[in-house]
């Protein structure tokens, strides 16, 4: 197969936008539609293929958007469905293509079907949700717990009963084992399918089935005190339950009515059961994120570890996704510092497989902590500081907005900002536009195979080919702040150039089997053969 005729969601780039945070086009602080319809030039330049935007369904905003009321109707602060059907009309038109964020784990306490389902057992809705009676202690019917704090059920006054809610008491879960539900919910997707987006993000996929039983979940045994609640439990019967796949396929079965269109799955579970997801013979979801390089301590030897366990762990013909940063953890400069942030943007976009870049990282957007009494996010340890304000230009508010931002615009603005990178040979844009570049003109960077060619101490090294083209390259990274030197091994004929590095000039310098890295650097090396 040739590389045009490889499907764009496995070549292509995805770019992660955070609407209330990306433009506002009407100055009343908030990011909305057109304010992303106002930035397609800029998508186009950097050269991303396809945008995921979280939610911009009617929603109370207790989860920011992600606590829905309404799964077929536009936010007012994001827009009109006119402005949808304008931005889907404007990116087709520039062959990008558009991922919205599907939220079928839960509702708002505010969406009519919570409402209705609460009002007696004996309502047809009543099972929508999962409703319990206390345990006999008069307690919360298990120990499950919330993600963000607390007990995972809230008794209602009006119900009589408890419900259960994985994330905020505003947000309820759904039945997922009631058909009528799933239907639902597969009529909303329908819908926006019809409407032209390219595919969906599902939000929480691992949690979508509970334990039938109720059990309670066990304790986990290395719990430390100063960790998150949460964590207290191995959420064992609350998540990643087997019959969660079953709704998967559901799910699959109306993206694969559509031509060309990709279902993408939240998963924050190990390598060994993220691959899962993937399903029976590849029917599940597409792309189960891979958060690999978000969530391992950044050290070589276990980012190695874990890039080689998951190429080895994938089902046959599935394939793999990388991301760096989202809305929901610390950015990726953040975590690593920025020197080994350009470490991460070159593995991000050379290692086999799909990667999402989040708004802002492509210009080293680090978090800025927002002080308690200006907190938008209630979800437990708060999000805001990954979430402010995309800095376009060093002016008012960044060019973000002319009114008041709904978060506070990052300190670093003047100097860390889309103009004036875009002028400077150096910067953390013009790495990520190189690097675009690169994968997109070369076969084995976007479509190619992965090779590991080894590691030693903080250095490791791996090969991107593709069969019948002799172009092959080799990607070396330095993961410590010290230079240090790689020997290839013997197998490997190595000698070529460099076509791209991190922090230095080095293009066209020729390589040999003993390559030289500065801390902080890594190399794209444009070889002959591996034989």
């Amino acid at each position: 197969m040739t590389s045009s005729e490889i499907i764009w969601w496995k070549k292509g780039i995805i770019y992660h936008i955070y609407p209330l945070s990306f433009m506002d086009s009407n100055g009343d602080g908030t990011g909305d539609i057109p304010g992303i319809i106002s930035k397609i030039d800029y998508l186009k330049w950097l050269g991303v293929n396809a945008i995921w935007i979280s939610p911009v369904y009617v929603s109370p905003m207790a989860d920011l958007g992600y606590d829905v009321s309404d799964y077929t109707a536009i936010n007012p602060c994001f827009g009109t469905m006119n402005d949808l059907d304008l931005l889907i009309e404007k990116l087709h038109s520039v062959n990008l293509r558009l991922i919205v964020d599907f939220v079928p784990n839960h509702t708002s306490v505010k969406h009519p079907w919570f409402q209705k389902s609460r009002l007696s057992k004996d309502n047809p809705m009543r099972d929508w949700y999962i409703w319990r009676d206390g345990s006999v202690d008069g307690g919360p019917p298990t120990n499950w717990l919330s993600t963000f704090g607390g007990s995972g059920w809230e008794f209602d006054e009006i119900a009589g009963q408890y419900y259960y809610h994985a994330f905020l008491k505003q947000q309820p879960d759904l039945n997922l084992r009631n058909p009528a539900v799933l239907k639902e919910l597969q009529k909303v997707m329908t819908f926006w399918l019809d409407k032209g987006v390219d595919g969906f993000r599902v939000d929480v996929m691992w949690h979508l089935i509970k334990d039938r039983l109720f059990r309670d979940n066990p304790p986990n045994p290395v719990y430390l005190e100063d960790e998150p609640q949460y964590q207290r439990l191995i959420p064992a019967y609350s998540t990643d339950q087997p019959e969660v796949m079953d709704v998967v396929y559901n799910f699959r079965k109306v993206i694969d009515f559509y031509h060309e269109r990709v279902l993408i799955g939240e998963i924050y579970l190990p390598i060994n059961q993220l691959v899962d997801y993937y399903g029976f013979d590849q029917q599940g979801a597409h792309l189960p994120l891979n958060f690999h390089l978000l969530v391992e301590e950044w050290n070589a030897q276990k980012i190695y570890k874990g890039i080689n366990e998951y190429e080895g762990s994938l089902p046959p013909d599935a394939w793999p996704n990388w991301v760096l940063s989202n809305h929901d953890r610390p950015r990726v400069i953040s975590r690593i510092g920025i020197g080994q942030a350009r470490i991460a943007a070159l593995l991000l976009l050379t290692l086999r497989g799909t990667p999402t870049i989040y708004y802002g990282d492509e210009i080293a957007m680090e978090d800025s902590p927002v002080t308690p009494d200006k907190t938008k996010d209630l979800g437990g340890q708060s999000r805001d500081a990954q979430r402010t304000p995309m800095q376009w230009d060093s002016g008012p508010n960044a060019g973000f907005t002319s009114g008041k931002p709904w978060l506070e615009i990052g300190k670093n603005f003047k100097v860390c900002n889309v103009e004036q990178q875009r002028q400077q040979a150096s910067s953390m844009l013009d790495l990520y536009r190189r690097l675009i570049d690169l994968r997109k003109s070369q076969p084995a960077l976007h479509c190619g195979n992965f090779i590991p060619v080894g590691i030693n101490g903080d250095i490791f090294a791996f090969l991107r080919t593709t069969e019948g083209d002799n172009t092959v390259f080799l990607i070396a990274v330095n993961l410590s702040h010290t230079a240090g030197t790689f020997s290839i091994p013997p197998r490997f004929n190595i000698p070529g150039s460099i076509l791209l590095s991190t922090c230095n000039n080095r293009n066209n310098e020729h390589i040999t089997r003993e390559i030289v890295l500065e801390g902080d650097e890594g190399i794209v090396v444009k070889i002959l053969s591996t034989k």
